[in-house]
């Protein structure tokens, strides 16, 4: 299989109920449009990581907000989850769309549990190398307070709007520390085929981008 390092992974990551499975959904729907007269192939979809942990391990979304030890502890499997699921992403494809990141777990252990439970994070290998693929990555932030909010017996739920928002400012200034570059999704923009192509747009532009940064170094 050809590698191509010019072809740009696409996360998808903000707080929960911002959309972000549903978008990427919809991305695999219209991706034969995008990669129309290109030798592009298409991309493996990294969907509901943490999810498939809760269950397989017997957590709640609940023991995030309620036990340190547990949010310690169910944040390093679903971190080592997601390491596990891009490298055998990137087995059948050249490049991956998830709906979430390695970012997920050190933005809710930090908020939840400690920083130096953060800290310890980002000491283990599977850190390491999902940053390594972020680096080069188009990384979207779905920001909250869009009208979607919903509890599914599931995925952990903000207390107030207010801390739904503080969720989302703590994924920019986390991806500002690490040092990786983001675009976010506007609340404001709600129209599916709207938030699509914001998200085709900035993909092309940083395909383009790292296509001619390539072509430089030769």
């Amino acid at each position: 299989m050809p590698r191509n390092a010019d072809i740009p992974n696409i996360y998808i990551i903000g707080p929960q109920s911002t959309g972000k499975t549903t978008l990427v959904h919809k991305l695999q729907k219209d991706l034969q449009h995008w990669l129309i007269d290109t030798s592009i192939e298409d991309p493996y979809i990294i969907s509901e990581v943490a999810r498939t942990v809760l269950i397989k391990h017997n957590y709640s979304a609940q023991d995030i907000q309620t036990s340190t030890t547990r949010c310690l502890e169910l944040q390093q499997l679903i971190l080592e989850a997601q390491a596990v699921a891009e490298k055998e992403a990137l087995q059948t494809s050249t490049w991956f769309i998830s709906d979430r990141s390695g970012i997920d777990p050190l933005v809710y252990v930090k908020r939840y549990a400690s920083l130096q439970g953060m800290q310890d994070l980002q000491l283990l290998t599977a850190w390491v190398e999902i940053k390594k693929r972020m680096k080069n990555a188009l990384i979207v932030v779905c920001e909250a307070g869009t009208p979607w909010l919903m509890d599914d017996g599931v995925r952990l739920m903000p207390n107030s709007h207010g801390e739904w928002m503080d969720v989302f400012h703590d994924y920019c200034a986390l991806l500002e520390q690490v040092g990786f570059e983001y675009c976010v999704l506007s609340r404001t923009v709600l129209d599916i085929s709207k938030r699509v192509e914001f998200i085709r747009m900035k993909w092309t532009e940083k395909r383009q981008s790292a296509a001619g940064n390539s072509h430089l170094k030769q």
